[in-house]
């Protein structure tokens, strides 16, 4: 759905959710600017029991001018849009009268009956989503300060000050938008209340512990979403305690706010793990966040005990997993088959194209940001899937050729690179060269059985995670070249090939 297709409608009304936060109030005061600049009659509005009285929320709609009321019922309108919530959810009340109904939001689908839609469950904030819709209309936001300001305070509170976002959108959108930081800075030093302060000491006080695999669980009460990564960022200075999950319930959701410091647990892939199939949860490898939905919780734990639920989920996440240290690692080839990869068209990006020497990048993709240096010897690879892996010039000639025409590339984000010293973004799409693999390039592999985490040659910091289905793989002219091979990415690449004469001598184990 594209903005320009609401405005045929004659009046609109925009609802954002009850108790609305940040996020809403900037998502819905975007699009009321962009309808009232095509000069349609339009209202923001939002119900439920309580009205705004929080600080932060009171002091942004004063000094951002955002014109919202509070209305019990709307009455007849020709198009109401739901923004940041959705029709028949738990937290918005009905309101009835208008003759179409849209929906723009960043949470989990619960009617997906709605002809015009826009939902976006993987990303941070739906100010995102507004940003992303608004750009496609050439709407210039950079030139509405007070909607720019509202957005990034948007995606600022609802990822937990920008500590947990899920999506290369939300990351393009901070990075672009030119707020007030006065304007920011007031708001950020007005969302603790004193009864909030009391909140988070009760919960340091309860708390549960694990000595076995160093993590804690804290449930606090009812509470901005913002006061749990306050109190999970604390938790995580005791000397003791590696990971924790803060949470609590709001609404038809609890939320969770999930920090990790050592390296062998991404906060992330935690949350996606303590989440999936009953909410969602993404964020940064140290800082993340997520919701579980309560209707979908009580099937899996009918008695409702969120505690103990998180409590025996993190136990048996620790328990689910094998670690590798491929630089220390010798494969045992014996229970592997070999392959070689197929001649398919993939991109590659020769970095000191775009950059001079020794300039320090950071590579934006879906997986999350690579921080390197520019260097002749530096190429960045993409796969047909959009995935990104960086090769040194001397194995990339080894093992691949150039060739004419486009690469085979499917995907909803390409990489960007940016240099981190002026700030420039290089949209790649320009400087994408086509290769194909010399048909010389051979790996030894495996299906993964269980979850493996992978520290590659490459990059000791982060691991490279495979799911089971998914393939370890092993370079076979280099088997302390290790990595992970995602299932339905390995049989469009790889086939396998019982002809070839590589040798296969190795001595370790492998898991």
């Amino acid at each position: 759905m594209r903005l320009s297709e609401l405005t045929t409608y004659k009046d609109i009304i925009i609802q954002c959710h009850d108790n609305p936060d940040a996020d809403s109030l900037a998502s819905g005061f975007a699009l009321y600017s962009y309808f009232k600049e095509k000069d349609i009659p339009c209202r923001f509005v939002y119900s439920g029991k309580n009205q705004i009285t929080k600080s932060n929320l009171v002091l942004m709609m004063k000094e951002l001018k955002i014109p919202i009321s509070y209305v019990s019922e709307i009455g007849e309108v020709d198009l109401l849009i739901t923004v940041d919530c959705q029709c028949g959810a738990g937290n918005t009340t009905l309101l009835t009268g208008a003759s179409h109904v849209a929906v723009i939001d960043h949470h989990q689908t619960i009617d997906d009956s709605f002809k015009l839609s826009t939902i976006k469950s993987n990303y941070g904030s739906c100010s995102t989503i507004v940003w992303q819709m608004l750009q496609e209309e050439g709407f210039p936001v950079n030139s509405h300060p007070d909607i720019a300001t509202a957005l990034y305070y948007g995606l600022y509170m609802d990822t937990s000050q920008l500590s947990e976002i899920y999506h290369p959108a939300d990351k393009d959108m901070r990075d672009s938008l030119e707020y007030n930081q006065s304007t920011i800075f007031r708001l950020i030093h007005s969302n603790i209340s004193l009864n909030e302060l009391q909140l988070a000491g009760y919960a340091l006080t309860d708390f549960q512990y694990s000595d076995t695999y160093r993590f804690s669980v804290i449930m606090t009460n009812p509470c901005d979403p913002n006061i749990l990564g306050v109190i999970s960022d604390f938790a995580l200075q005791v000397d003791t305690i590696d990971t924790c999950v803060v949470y609590n319930r709001l609404g038809t959701d609890y939320k969770l706010s999930i920090r990790s410091c050592v390296k062998e647990i991404r906060a992330n892939e935690l949350a996606w793990y303590l989440t999936e199939g009953i909410g969602s949860g993404g964020g940064h490898i140290n800082k993340s966040g997520g919701f579980i939905f309560v209707k979908d919780f009580l099937h899996l734990q009918p008695d409702g005990d969120m505690n103990s639920y998180l409590y025996h989920k993190m136990e048996e996440y620790y328990n689910s997993y094998d670690l590798i240290y491929a630089k220390d690692y010798t494969a045992d080839l014996t229970s592997l088959k070999l392959y070689l990869k197929k001649n398919i068209p993939i991109g590659v990006v020769i970095t000191s194209e775009l950059l001079e020497e020794n300039t320090p990048i950071l590579v934006r993709t879906l997986e999350g940001d690579l921080e390197t240096t520019v260097s002749d010897s530096l190429y960045i690879m993409i796969d047909i899937q959009g995935e990104v892996s960086l090769i040194h010039k001397d194995k990339f000639e080894s093992s691949y050729m150039f060739i004419d025409g486009a690469p085979n590339i499917h995907t909803d984000y390409l990489p960007t690179i940016k240099n981190t010293i002026n700030g420039h973004t290089y949209i790649i799409n320009k400087h994408i060269h086509t290769c194909v693999a010399l048909g010389t390039t051979h790996i030894y592999a495996k299906e993964l059985q269980r979850t493996c985490k992978v520290f590659t040659s490459w990059d000791e910091s982060k691991y490279m995670l495979g799911k089971p289905g998914d393939y370890l793989a092993v370079r076979s002219d280099d088997l302390h070249d290790v990595y992970v091979i995602e299932r339905n990415i390995f049989f469009k690449t790889y086939e396998e090939d019982s002809q070839s004469n590589v040798d296969s001598t190795s001595k370790s184990p492998l898991i």
